[in-house]
């Protein structure tokens, strides 16, 4: 689960992690009382969407950059009303771009120089990663590419926790010394506690800056969660935006289903994520192009098979459906009652292709046999993925 920079800053406060005084402001008529908060002076007026490259971004009425610097409060403004409830394209929006819905005000500050600093779980070690460079406020991929001496990574024991000896060797990476680098541990041995006390995936500081009088602040602040370990922190959920998700993935969390939708026009109906990735795989060898990620679990019920349906019926550019079904603890009856039912409840007309193979599947197919239902039969992957990349041509 992804939160919005307002919301990551209030977070990081909370943990002692200095950021720049700033307010959020979610319609023009809190403008005023969101700038008054605000010590005089220039204000960077910051479009809150789930993605980045904000600064580089343009609206689609043409106006360009979600994230601008103002010497005045009225200029905030008048910048503000411009971004609030326009929709901004950006690098990691895609054409269609997000709306606007958040615009987060906050005190400019004098920067002396900018880092990158993140901390995020390595898989390979099984443990948190600090991530930090000199570079800040660039691209941290064109950074490793091009400059991989720049960036030091510091690998943390998760019994032990962060260590000052490892705090001492990120600050001598950054070259930071005296105020500058008494600041900065005060700021990682802080960030550090945030990432795991909340459960973080990642915490991303882009830019890291200090200041001319030795301060070190998180001027920007992304953060992402465990999604698994979220029913540890109501508190978390609660910061929740559905409007930066697709409502067919928040249908589907609804009915504890693992969905994610593509740019494809073959809807995927699989159990089980690895045979789920290998179904996407075989569709594109064969010339298709799937629609979705959808794994319905080990253990699905006929409602979740009924409600995954819906689901993938949601999107318009679905032109023909998958199902691939290998019954180990599940049962290929199951799915193939769910199928019939889903099918006869919200009408099919598409293209209907489905594999079962394994426990109970022989009862499973006779029951898709015998429904009546305009569906095809497959006997394996191959076959599937041929029979609907054929169907939806």
């Amino acid at each position: 689960m992804n939160i919005h920079e307002y919301q990551a800053k209030a977070l990081f406060s909370q943990f002692g992690v200095p950021v720049p005084a700033g307010v959020p402001a979610k319609s023009p008529d809190e403008f005023a009382a969101a700038l008054a908060q605000l010590p005089e002076g220039p204000v960077m007026v910051k479009s809150q969407i789930h993605a980045g490259g904000r600064g580089k971004g343009t609206f689609t009425d043409g106006f360009q950059g979600g994230v601008k610097f103002c010497k005045t409060k009225a200029d905030a403004a008048e910048l503000a009303a411009k971004m609030l409830g326009n929709t901004l394209v950006t690098a990691q929006t895609g054409p269609a771009g997000r709306k606007v819905q958040t615009i987060y005000f906050t005190a400019a500050s004098d920067i002396a120089k900018e880092y990158y600093l993140a901390i995020l779980l390595d898989r390979a070690s099984s443990r948190p990663v600090i991530v930090a460079s000199t570079e800040g406020g660039v691209e941290i991929e064109k950074v490793a590419h091009e400059t991989p001496e720049k960036i030091t990574k510091v690998f943390v024991d998760p019994a032990y926790g962060l260590a000052d000896f490892q705090v001492r060797e990120l600050i001598a990476a950054l070259g930071l010394s005296g105020t500058e680098a008494k600041n900065a541990a005060k700021l990682l041995k802080a960030l550090y506690t945030c990432f795991w006390e909340t459960d973080a995936s990642m915490v991303e500081v882009n830019p890291l800056i200090t200041t001319p009088t030795g301060e070190v602040l998180a001027l920007d602040a992304k953060v992402s969660f465990d999604s698994n370990a979220l029913y540890r922190h109501p508190e978390l959920v609660a910061l929740r935006d559905l409007n930066e998700e697709d409502p067919k993935e928040i249908e589907a969390s609804k009915h504890d289903l693992a969905y994610i939708a593509l740019d494809g026009n073959i809807a995927c109906l699989v159990n089980g994520a690895g045979l789920a990735m290998s179904t996407m795989d075989i569709i594109k060898h064969y010339g298709g192009n799937p629609a979705n990620f959808l794994d319905v679990g080990g253990g699905a019920s006929k409602d979740k098979v009924v409600a995954a349906f819906k689901i993938i019926l949601g999107d318009a550019n679905v032109r023909g459906i998958l199902v691939n079904i290998f019954g180990g603890i599940m049962d290929c009856n199951v799915i193939a009652e769910g199928i019939v039912e889903a099918v006869r409840e919200v009408g099919l007309t598409l293209p209907l292709v489905v594999r079962l193979e394994g426990n109970n599947a022989a009862q499973g197919k006779a029951t898709l046999a015998t429904s009546g239902l305009a569906l095809t039969p497959a006997d394996s992957m191959a076959d599937s993925a041929q029979k609907i990349v054929a169907l939806v041509a």
